[in-house]
């Protein structure tokens, strides 16, 4: 049985599509009217304004990456090597998607800057993401360990790694990375 996508999720998808591969600024609205094959009064129906639509780009964003990266990392033990993991996560996901990059960085630094909201979500999902390497950090820590303190470090460079990855289309970054990162764990 096929199930039909509602009309809020069309919109949510082909803007996801479009907001990732062509860019926020560069995407319009009618852009994603025609992609999602609804009508201007649908669209806002759902969604207000762009930035609505991009917050729940986002929030679609974050849930897929973040399942995708739990299921990919879940056969690591807990601790040091679940973040570890999510190095080899980053390996194989940013060579599907030919090194486009980071949707909530690529957002972060396409957007005017009163989009308050749009902010928010990525600080969300990048705060997340920071509390999930303290968390593992917390579960093979010795009393000594500045847990605080490292998962900043390795939030700088898994998010380094990323926009370098990017930039020169190539994994070289994260593989460097991880190994500044397994060093880092080893202190």
């Amino acid at each position: 049985m096929i199930i039909k996508e509602s009309v809020k999720d069309r919109i949510i998808t082909a803007a996801s599509e479009l907001f990732y591969f062509d860019g926020y600024n560069q995407t319009g609205i009618n852009k994603i009217i025609e992609e999602a094959q609804v009508s201007k009064d649908s669209m806002y129906r759902h969604f207000g304004s762009k930035e609505a639509i991009a917050v729940a780009y986002l929030e679609k964003r974050q849930r897929m990456i973040s399942q995708e990266m739990t299921e990919f990392i879940s056969a690591y033990s807990p601790g040091n090597d679940k973040i570890i993991g999510i190095f080899d996560y980053l390996l194989h996901w940013l060579g599907e998607v030919d090194f486009r990059g980071c949707g909530f960085q690529n957002i972060i630094t396409d957007i005017p800057k009163d989009q308050e909201s749009i902010k928010d979500a990525v600080r969300m999902y990048k705060n997340e993401v920071h509390e999930f390497i303290q968390n593992e950090l917390n579960k093979t820590a010795s009393e000594e360990m500045d847990t605080i303190e490292i998962s900043n470090e390795v939030m700088v460079l898994i998010e380094g790694a990323i926009m370098l990855s990017q930039i020169q289309k190539n994994t070289w970054p994260l593989i460097a990375a991880k190994k500044a990162c397994i060093k880092i764990l080893k202190d």
